[in-house]
């Protein structure tokens, strides 16, 4: 079992034995791992539930960063769970290259079709992911493909929201638990503006720039050939007077882009979905 290092709320010691309790129903795992929080607690509690019955595996096309991909890597190494990596081709996928409001669905459909492949081989597993409880409130079409496939979601059906699996997390002793969101590089993108190699690699080569110059939580996000930085709102001052207009603008302009701005909002995860509001 793995060793709590702290206590929890009542309600959170519920959780945690009712999320072990439902895993160890399963005769064999395979798990949608990407290496966020959700999913590698996910992995944690079936690795201690299963050992060699859970599986966890990590999606891998150019919508997912060299970094997140090694991170993965290193935590379930970390967790002592099997793992293994599959390549995605959702980029093949006109309904996922043209960039709709429902990409995710075109993505999740991809992953979760090469996860059925490896699930079966592995004594028909049944295959989890990490969706959580507050995932279901926001814009997801992936969970609409992920229940097509028939995958199950421990944390929605026990009602875990995202607090709590970073609350559990840290208990649990998880390095990772205050792991900042990290969406696929997909989602810098506008709806309606195709997503190609090149404009993945692009955005990558950015916000990778930016988080060897000091700032860990990062979003560039790309309108065509502009550039558009989000920091934290208290970072904002510090990106502009620190590392300097001008080094920034030199480096955005060297990599293809030809105008970069800095969003004076600050970092908001998900904020390109706005635009389906407006579309409404």
């Amino acid at each position: 079992m793995v060793r709590q290092l702290e206590p929890l709320p009542q309600e959170e010691q519920r959780q945690l034995q009712l999320l072990r309790n439902c895993i160890k129903t399963f005769k064999n795992v395979c798990i949608a791992y990407s290496g966020g929080v959700d999913s590698a607690l996910v992995a944690a509690i079936s690795q201690e539930q299963l050992g060699d019955h859970a599986l966890a595996v990590t999606g891998v096309s150019e919508a997912l960063t060299p970094q997140l991909r090694e991170e993965a890597s290193q935590q379930a190494l970390w967790l002592g769970i099997r793992h293994k990596e599959c390549l995605t081709k959702e980029l093949e996928d006109p309904q996922y290259q043209t960039n709709p409001q429902n990409r995710c669905f075109a993505c999740k459909r991809e992953l979760h079709r090469q996860l059925s492949a490896i699930a079966k081989e592995a004594n028909g597993a049944q295959v989890i992911d990490g969706v959580n409880h507050d995932d279901i409130k926001d814009h997801r079409p992936g969970i609409e493909a992920a229940r097509e496939a028939g995958v199950r979601s421990p944390l929605v059906e026990l009602k875990i929201g995202k607090d709590s699996v970073r609350r559990i997390s840290k208990a649990l002793g998880l390095p990772w638990w205050d792991k900042p969101a990290q969406p696929c590089l997909a989602s810098r993108f506008p709806y309606g503006q195709a997503i190609n190699a090149e404009g993945l690699a692009q955005v990558n080569m950015a916000e990778e720039w930016l988080k060897s110059n000091g700032f860990s939580e990062v979003r560039v996000r790309s309108q065509n050939l502009a550039a558009k930085i989000e920091v934290p709102i208290d970072q904002i001052d510090s990106l502009i007077i620190n590392l300097g207009k001008e080094k920034i603008v030199e480096y955005f302009l060297a990599i293809g882009f030809t105008s970069v701005s800095v969003d004076l909002e600050g970092l908001v995860s998900g904020k390109l979905n706005r635009q389906l509001l407006i579309n409404r």
